[in-house]
């Protein structure tokens, strides 16, 4: 049976007449009627303040940009485990990594799990599917690709400089979107589409010593201007970490060496990291053309995010992993062309997370969301409804990559509470658990840690009962 259901379907159509009334209209019967073709786009470690939209005024991504001011930015999105492969896997699940289980680059969806994924209902559902890019979850990263009608996905991280067939040169960013052409030019407008495209930028090229490899057409993009150093970026403000986090062996350390220990490779660095996300608004730029050039933009939603935020020094850190705003938060924009004028443009401040992702996507398909599921649908919150009564989230970070002989975890295990105002974070391989409490409003750069403050103690204890409730909650 087709799991989209004809009550649900006639449930959340008129939900959506509802939602448009508080903005100002109700949405022509054709449109609400018709299911939306959709796009999700993903970057990987794309910090949340990388986008002009965002307020960064030297980053250049005016496509990208005119997809908020013509949709919804969440200003408040997070992840809820920074590392690619948990994050993708709750992304495609809707889960969090204590429930779908996914803590390394090796464990696959099971088979049961996949079936509750949003593609796999999607295609239940009569759904074309696409996937270019990164697939990103188990060892055998083609391991689910039978779902896809169209399938460029990628297996680990593969190179940014690539020829064509004539050894001329290409960018990966550049190939990704035309890949995404292809699936769009493919296919019958009498059936919906989703694609999902998982760019490899702005992630650095692991073992190449240039580490942030841009097309070369971006070259010369940024080179007048000089990139403002962090404030946490101070020696005297890493003296102050416990010796754990600035020990010059821990993942993060070494990769800040490589990337950000003179002030001329800080400046060549950020500068690449901007020159990929450039190119990723590039491509999303033509995407749209396309969409309208194939006379589909009327009816397909797109949804931009990233995988994961990253550090660009702050702390004395560089890559993720750690529950610090730079590696947590990320951009979140939905452009639904079937909103009204006056839901457009909103910059909704409730707490959105990644494993909103897969209900959303249904929600907007009119496909049933898996009770498996343990995020929320974003999509009253784009109409102006109230909703999404989100005060807080779960933090988890449960990788273990330990040095070939043995010894302590290069990356520090990490679990917390993170809400608008305070943040608790507890490493919970040392003994005892070390714990961070900052107040977001008054301290937003995190420097200044409040768990053995005397008068912070009472609010210390409570986001302990709120962190044990989560670890119960969250299975």
């Amino acid at each position: 049976m087709n799991r989209c259901t004809s009550r649900r379907a006639f449930l959340k159509s008129t939900a959506i007449g509802l939602g448009a009334l508080v903005c100002g209209r109700t949405p022509g019967r054709a449109a609400a009627a018709r299911r939306p073709n959709i796009i999700f786009l993903l970057t990987d470690d794309h910090r949340w303040d990388a986008l002009g939209c965002a307020g960064n005024r030297i980053v250049r991504t005016p496509n990208i940009d005119a997809m908020a001011a013509d949709g919804v930015r969440f200003t408040n999105a997070f992840v809820t485990t920074s590392i690619c492969a948990t994050s993708r896997a709750s992304i495609f699940s809707g889960q969090y990594a204590r429930r779908h289980g996914i803590h390394d680059f090796a464990t696959p969806f099971s088979d049961a799990a996949w079936a509750d994924t949003y593609p796999a209902r999607l295609k239940a559902a009569g759904y074309r599917l696409g996937l270019v890019g990164k697939y990103g979850v188990g060892a055998d990263r083609d391991f689910h690709k039978d779902t896809f009608d169209f399938w460029r996905g990628i297996a680990g991280q593969p190179v940014y400089e690539q020829a064509d067939e004539h050894g001329n040169y290409k960018h990966l960013t550049t190939i990704m979107g035309e890949q995404s052409i292809e699936f769009l030019r493919g296919g019958s407008t009498a059936r919906p589409f989703c694609l999902s495209v998982s760019f490899k930028a702005p992630h650095v090229q692991d073992a190449d010593p240039r580490q942030f490899i841009y097309d070369r057409a971006y070259r010369d993009l940024y080179q007048d201007v000089t990139i403002p150093v962090p404030q946490t970026a101070s020696p005297e403000h890493v003296a102050t970490l416990p010796e754990f986090l600035r020990n010059d062996a821990t993942t993060a350390r070494v990769r800040w060496r490589m990337r950000f220990d003179t002030p001329a490779k800080y400046q060549e660095m950020v500068k690449g990291y901007y020159r990929l996300i450039t190119g990723v608004d590039v491509v999303v730029g033509r995407i749209r053309d396309e969409l309208d050039r194939l006379g589909l933009a009327d009816n397909t939603v797109i949804l931009f995010m990233g995988d994961n935020g990253f550090f660009l020094g702050e702390h004395g850190l560089a890559g993720k992993w750690y529950g610090y705003e730079e590696s947590i938060r990320v951009p979140l924009v939905v452009y639904d062309p079937r909103l009204p004028a006056v839901c457009r443009g909103r910059t909704p401040a409730q707490i959105a997370l990644n494993i909103d992702v897969a209900p959303t996507i249904l929600s907007l398909a009119d496909c049933e969301v898996p009770p498996a599921m343990q995020g929320a649908d974003l999509s009253p919150v784009m109409r102006g409804r109230k909703g999404l009564a989100r005060s807080d989230f779960f933090y988890e970070h449960l990788f273990a990559h330990r040095p070939a002989g043995g010894g302590a975890n290069l990356i520090p295990q990490t679990e917390g509470v993170v809400s608008l105002r305070y943040k608790y974070l507890r490493y919970i391989e040392q003994d005892p658990a070390y714990e961070q409490l900052f107040d977001l409003r008054m301290d937003p750069h995190e420097s200044r840690n409040l768990a053995g403050e005397p008068d912070r103690h009472g609010l210390l204890q409570a986001m302990r009962a709120r962190w044990g409730q989560f670890k119960e909650q969250c299975h």
